[in-house]
């Protein structure tokens, strides 16, 4: 199974947290040629946490490492370094025999996602999907000084492939966020920087053309070590608390147009 699918159709708001996953299959772990450790600097571990503002959520259980689900299916694989940001994680190239029988759990995550989303379209009309991620910002070493703030907000909005009609909805979240206390200050909140979405939300986007905002939400892993993967509870808590102050407008906006 390549993901858990959570719908109570209760409200027309999907969370999902598709590189959240660390699990690889037999068949993908014996052509492993990185380690767990490295594996998971690059998932996104603890990304089922934020999604739970919603009772509608879909949490990858796979990790990218055996699929990549932000990506085409003709690139979903990492083959070579250039696949994975240099990393060598093949100790060979698939066979297509190999390489079909990864994909299946990718097919059948689209196809499942599909089913899920028609069916909140044929009830509330519209719905909105958040994307979650988070990136690393300390890529020099646990030794070494953070990756500049500047070019790194702690929020990042991803509106790839989003018509026109949603950027109202789009500015709107993003003001939210900035009204909102983060421990004294507020918090850094951007659209389109570094990273405007991946294949996954494109594909919503498009796919329901007109019925679907998907938004691509990347945290910065202020929430985290990452060289240790020790998690800080107070910071994760109020992340999800800021991410919990948008669904009031998301809702509204669903509704109203």
């Amino acid at each position: 199974m390549s993901a858990e699918f959570i719908f109570r159709f209760d409200e027309p708001i999907i969370c999902t947290a598709i590189h959240n996953g660390h699990q690889v299959s037999k068949l993908v772990e014996e052509n492993l040629a990185i380690s767990a450790e490295d594996r998971l600097r690059e998932e996104d571990p603890f990304t089922e946490y934020f999604t739970k503002i919603s009772n509608n959520r879909i949490i990858a259980l796979k990790s990218r490492f055996e699929f990549d689900l932000n990506r085409s299916r003709d690139k979903a694989i990492y083959q070579k370094p250039e696949d994975a940001w240099g990393l060598v994680t093949r100790k060979r190239e698939y066979t297509q025999e190999e390489k079909d029988i990864v994909l299946q759990g990718y097919d059948d995550f689209y196809r499942r996602v599909e089913l899920n989303v028609q069916e909140m379209i044929d009830i509330y009309g519209k719905c909105f999907v958040w994307d979650i991620h988070s990136y690393n910002h300390h890529r020099l070493g646990s030794d070494q000084p953070f990756d500049s703030e500047e070019l790194n907000p702690e929020i990042i909005l991803g509106t790839s492939n989003l018509t026109e009609e949603w950027f109202p909805l789009v500015a709107e979240i993003q003001e939210v966020l900035l009204e909102q206390n983060y421990f004294g200050r507020k918090i850094d909140a951007r659209i389109n920087v570094k990273f405007p979405g991946g294949y996954f939300p494109r594909w919503l986007n498009n796919e329901f053309q007109g019925k679907v905002c998907c938004i691509a939400l990347e945290f910065k892993k202020t929430f985290m070590d990452e060289w240790t993967s020790v998690f800080y509870p107070d910071v994760m808590k109020r992340l999800r608390e800021l991410l919990m102050t948008t669904k009031g407008s998301i809702t509204k906006y669903l509704l109203k147009v």
